[in-house]
């Protein structure tokens, strides 16, 4: 069997499958890109081809229009195509809608590309797929073991109590507008919240691609065409950097509170200026990534992006071979 580091390496465009000829999550144009799921750092425009999940393509297309690629080809979880000499299917990743693993087999070596993901049940997409693999490509972004994120009914329940104990005032919810803020809606619902939910003018485009693909949101309504009475005791969603913004103010004076990981950071909080921390990931925290590595079995481990060096060392105690990659153009979209 070949070793991976022979046919996948680095580049400045990505990460490229020699025998495959395609680049997974392209930082730039590429003839064939492999996308793993529509967040911006891994999904760019202006590819010749691309192949992702419906729920990928679906989101490229309402972020990127007419130029979300030349060549669009949709792939379902558990299908999957030859390209040139690699068998490449999809298994979920639980980090968005549409999020996958890329299951790369060649010449009887599996590398799995996990892009981003969870390991927690998130109500808008599938949840993650463990694949035995030879070489494991893992994210890092909670790499560090002060990441241990509390249940995410915790955290909506803390909210809850909050609205119940200032009923007067709205609560606004800095959360990222794809992902983040369609999972903040899903978990309210799943809660017990059945008001009317309001959202920011950069959420409802996304939130309709959600809808589309099966998800049930139940009313939401548009806050820029609420007053401030209409909204006491409400929720608003909007983008985190909006919630302190002039478009705030008329909402009188709003909680505000932010949904991130990050949000177990006290002076990311303050950052933030959450008066409410709300600590929900879209990623992997620290138990979740270690059970990740043991559970996939791979003797060789690969780290892309976020707090590498403890991880290594993780992998290292195990008896894996681990390196970091090098891998540029990651953004914070958590």
């Amino acid at each position: 069997m070949p070793d991976p580091e022979t046919w996948l390496r680095s580049t400045p465009k990505g990460l490229f499958c020699e025998p495959g000829n395609f680049t997974i999550d392209p930082t730039s144009a590429v003839d064939y890109a492999v996308v793993t799921h529509g967040h911006g750092d891994h999904a760019r425009p202006g590819n010749a081809h691309v192949l992702a999940t419906p729920g990928t393509i679906a989101i490229m297309r309402a972020r990127f229009g007419g130029e979300a690629g030349k060549n669009l080809q949709p792939m379902a979880y558990g299908e999957s195509v030859k390209l040139g000499d690699v068998k490449v299917r999809f298994g979920p990743a639980g980090h968005i809608l549409g999020s996958a693993q890329a299951v790369l087999e060649y010449q009887g070596t599996r590398v799995v590309v996990s892009g981003d993901y969870k390991r927690r049940a998130d109500p808008t997409c599938p949840p993650f797929e463990v694949v035995p693999c030879d070489l494991f490509i893992t994210e890092a972004t909670f790499g560090l073991p002060i990441f241990r994120h509390p249940s995410d009914r915790g955290e909506i329940r803390r909210l809850l109590a909050s609205i119940a104990l200032f009923p007067e005032r709205t609560h606004l919810i800095g959360a990222y507008v794809l992902g983040k803020a369609q999972r903040l809606l899903a978990l309210l619902r799943r809660e017990g919240w059945d008001r009317p939910i309001w959202l920011h003018g950069a959420l409802p485009g996304l939130t309709e691609v959600y809808r589309q693909q099966g998800c049930d949101f139940g009313e939401l309504r548009p806050a820029t065409e609420a007053d401030a009475a209409q909204m006491k005791g409400e929720i608003v969603l909007a983008p985190p950097s909006a919630i302190h913004d002039r478009w705030s103010r008329r909402m009188g004076e709003p909680i505000h509170a932010v949904a991130s990981g990050w949000m177990s950071v006290r002076a990311r909080a303050r950052q933030a200026g959450a008066e409410l921390p709300l600590v929900i990931s879209d990623h992997a925290d620290w138990d979740e990534l270690t059970q990740t590595i043991r559970d996939v079995g791979a003797p060789k481990l690969w780290v892309t992006h976020g707090n590498e060096e403890a991880l290594l060392h993780y992998a290292t105690s195990l008896g894996i071979e681990a390196k970091a990659l090098s891998l540029i153009g990651y953004e914070d979209e958590e």
